[in-house]
């Protein structure tokens, strides 16, 4: 956790939202299963008013190989039990991998909804977990670095998104982990190179489960070549009621809908 989710806003709505000029838009691809490996819009601290596009799959500058690490849990090697109350200290300060881009190298990922399964049972499992009230993009809190090929010499924007205990959802759902989800105001605090470590570390906390909801999916999704709207049609219900269930709809009309037109004009002409 967190090793898929839902990236399909259009640039527009992106710059927006977060305020960022994006300079090379032609390499937005909207996409209902973002998967490692693949590539995926961040805001750095290192440039926070710019989208750039970077691998999902942290590996640190000083790797003689690439990792692809898309998890860095808070509580680095503490709370080995995943107990959802553990208040203790935040490990990944110390953690070796992860240390410095605590530090000085912190990201925001935008996102619209993420997939989850139960612990055992996985993306077997999976449900699609979204904010309510339509809030979307939202944005992970995440770590990068720039990955530095020792053979080529080419060099490569890394990420990962930042996990924390469960809540109410991702508990509900059976899963042990959440990604850490950012309140829109604490955004461009966590951007902030000069925040002190303290105040970072106190921003690693799960997302009030009561803004969020979740409806179990397809588990073809467990392959990472498949994408499409069909992939976030609900195969059940809802793990708590509301009044509106559009999640799936709004997602396939903004972002794959619009993918799907393009590539039939570009076909066309």
């Amino acid at each position: 956790m967190c090793g898929r989710y839902v990236q399909v806003s259009s640039v527009k709505t992106i710059e927006k939202r977060f305020n960022v000029v994006a300079p090379a838009p032609q390499h937005h691809v909207p996409n209902t299963n973002v998967s490692v490996g693949e590539k995926a819009p961040v805001i750095t601290n290192a440039d926070p008013g710019t989208l750039q596009w970077f691998q999902f799959g942290f590996s640190p500058s000083w790797a003689k190989k690439q990792f692809y690490l898309f998890n860095a849990r808070a509580e680095g090697d503490l709370n080995k039990s995943n107990d959802p109350n553990f208040t203790g200290a935040k490990g990944i300060i110390n953690k070796p991998m992860f240390r410095t881009a605590i530090r000085r190298q912190r990201c925001l990922v935008p996102a619209d909804a993420f997939y989850e399964g139960p612990e055992k049972e996985k993306l077997s499992k999976p449900y699609c977990v979204y904010l309510r009230n339509k809030e979307r993009p939202f944005a992970f809190a995440g770590i990068w670095d720039t990955y530095v090929n020792r053979d080529t010499g080419e060099e490569l924007g890394t990420f990962a998104i930042i996990t924390t205990t469960a809540n109410e959802v991702t508990g509900k759902i059976g899963h042990h982990r959440s990604p850490v989800i950012l309140p829109r105001e604490a955004e461009s605090i966590w951007l902030d190179s000069e925040l002190p470590l303290a105040d970072v570390t106190d921003l690693l906390r799960p997302f009030p489960g009561e803004r969020m909801n979740a409806y179990p999916v397809d588990p073809i999704l467990k392959n990472p070549r498949l994408n499409g709207p069909d992939l976030l049609k609900p195969t059940g219900e809802r793990l708590f009621p509301e009044e509106e269930y559009r999640i799936e709809n709004e997602i396939r009309l903004e972002g794959m809908g619009q993918t799907e037109a393009r590539r039939r004009k570009n076909r066309e002409g």
